[in-house]
């Protein structure tokens, strides 16, 4: 009888497309948990504060950011499925991206939960840090998952510089 660690081993090479689904699907979910931190204080407090010039209206994050999920959820099940083949990189890129994707979701419950600019830019210095890690930690293990996190890294930086004129402003 097959362990259920073996079958999941093998999940993304037995089913690929339902494997794919369930990665994306597991990123844009998780991710978009973090928008009932923005959902609060985006007409309260945020919508108090003074603007940068180059802010971006309201309703572009929603897009950007289901379209970047989706890119991470590929990028993940390229990774996933490289258990067998490469299990210790795997593990270690999976990990990596845990670790990554939890300073994602505290950026959102800094900067809108708690409505600190300060502390949001802190944390997404270490969250652009950890993507870079993750990327690096990616590719070891398959070089495209690399190439579709840079669209997330370039957005997270100009996050950053939003973070940061937001606090400056504020």
């Amino acid at each position: 009888m097959v362990s259920l660690a073996a079958r999941f081993r093998r999940f993304p090479r037995d089913r690929p497309a339902i494997a794919l689904a369930v990665a994306i699907l597991t990123v844009e979910v998780v991710g978009a948990s973090g928008s009932v931190f923005t959902a609060q204080s985006l007409s309260t407090w945020y919508g108090t504060l003074q603007r940068p010039m180059v802010a971006p209206p309201n309703w572009v994050f929603g897009p950007v950011w289901t379209t970047l999920f989706a890119l991470i959820g590929v990028a993940l099940w390229l990774v996933w499925r490289q258990i067998e083949s490469s299990p210790r990189e795997a593990w270690i890129a999976l990990g990596v991206f845990v670790v990554h994707f939890v300073f994602n979701l505290g950026w959102s419950a800094v900067f809108f939960g708690l409505q600190d600019l300060g502390l949001g830019l802190a944390v997404i210095g270490l969250l652009w840090l950890l993507i870079v890690t993750t990327m690096w930690a990616f590719d070891r293990v398959d070089r495209r998952a690399t190439l579709l996190l840079v669209p997330y890294l370039l957005w997270v930086s100009f996050a950053a510089y939003l973070n940061y004129r937001f606090w400056v402003l504020n």
